[in-house]
């Protein structure tokens, strides 16, 4: 059967430093039209950055969308065009201060793909080396080091709620503890 729906029309409400939104005109397949809200994203990345002793590295920062603090893999946005693992490390470095001796593709998550075209790639590091932040003038964010299996824990007790970190844990701890869950 066939599910595609195609634009015929689309019209910009807003096109801002993160996001556009706009609304398009669609045909359905069975030849009807349907309006659809889209949020253009340039995508994001997410580390699962792992130590020696099986801890997560996390960032805890404030989410303004949910006013509380939120604890994180280290992540950020892509610029449009930008390669994601260039962009991850880029991201590990500045947030943690951390570079690692080699990294392992965890896939990629489409967060809200009811309206929103964001794609978050993620990235499991591993053989971390320690240096300096490099934090961007408005972040401000503290590091902490989790281990894996608390960390899995915290994701069960809907301890940590972002969808990315979510699924960079649970990803991690089957790529480590195998079919141990």
């Amino acid at each position: 059967m066939n599910m595609t729906e195609k634009p015929i029309n689309q019209k910009y409400i807003f096109r801002g430093r993160i996001v556009n939104l706009r609304v398009d005109d669609a045909l359905l397949p069975d030849g009807n039209t349907a309006v659809r809200e889209v949020i253009e994203h340039p995508g994001g990345v997410c580390v699962a950055a792992l130590t020696d002793d099986n801890e997560l590295l996390f960032v805890e920062q404030f989410r303004y969308p949910y006013f509380e603090n939120l604890l994180e893999l280290p992540a950020g946005k892509l610029e449009y065009g930008e390669d994601p693992f260039e962009a991850g490390k880029r991201e590990l470095k500045e947030e943690t201060g951390v570079t690692a001796q080699s990294y392992e593709d965890l896939g990629k998550l489409y967060p809200t793909p009811g309206y929103c075209g964001e794609i978050i790639h993620m990235y499991l590091a591993k053989g971390l080396s320690f240096g300096e932040q490099k934090l961007d003038d408005d972040e401000f964010l503290e590091v902490r080091k989790i281990p894996l299996k608390t960390a899995f824990e915290m994701v069960m007790k809907n301890e940590i709620r972002d969808s990315k970190t979510q699924v960079g844990i649970v990803k991690t701890y089957y790529k480590i503890y195998g079919e141990k869950i």
